[in-house]
């Protein structure tokens, strides 16, 4: 699900997938008991779109891959988040920006810290090193797809 997502948004108008991280698996966060574990990655796009315009495709992308937004929490195929737009701070309407949670997960900032551990909170300015070791140690990730895995199907397809 993940490569299909990767995929679509890449193809998207005003949308050029640069960097993947490594795919980890993570224990499902804030979601109802009894869900499998989550896949978790992040893409570092160029686009043209406005952030507004970019939401919008992601949750199309979403809803085409089965993503109904019914119960908060609920059990999800895929979930799309746009953790940062460059430095833009915006705080009045969707998307939020920043992601207001993303300096509290390790499943974010990981594999954030993977494609540019030089990257820095627009908010707080802090380096994602220093988000990092602000986390509790409680945290489980595994290493389940190297970097590049986006790019796979686009490898391996015929033609």
């Amino acid at each position: 699900m993940l490569a299909a997502a990767a995929e679509q948004l890449a193809q998207s108008p005003g949308v050029t997938v640069t960097h993947s991280s490594p795919v980890y698996e993570t224990p499902a966060a804030e979601a109802a008991a009894g869900q499998r574990d989550f896949l978790n990655a992040v893409l570092r796009i160029e686009t043209t779109l406005p952030p507004d315009a970019l939401l919008s495709r992601a949750h199309e992308i979403e809803h085409g891959l089965g993503r109904r937004r019914t119960i908060p929490g609920g059990p999800r195929p895929v979930d799309i988040d746009l953790l940062l737009y460059g430095s833009l701070v915006r705080r009045a309407s969707d998307p939020i920006l920043p992601h207001p949670r993303m300096h509290h997960r390790l499943f974010v900032l990981r594999p954030l810290h993977d494609i540019d551990p030089a990257v820095r909170h627009p908010v707080t300015n802090q380096s994602i090193d220093n988000l990092l070791a602000g986390l509790p140690s409680a945290g489980h990730l595994k290493r389940v797809m190297d970097a590049g895995w986006h790019l796979v199907n686009h490898a391996t397809s015929p033609g």
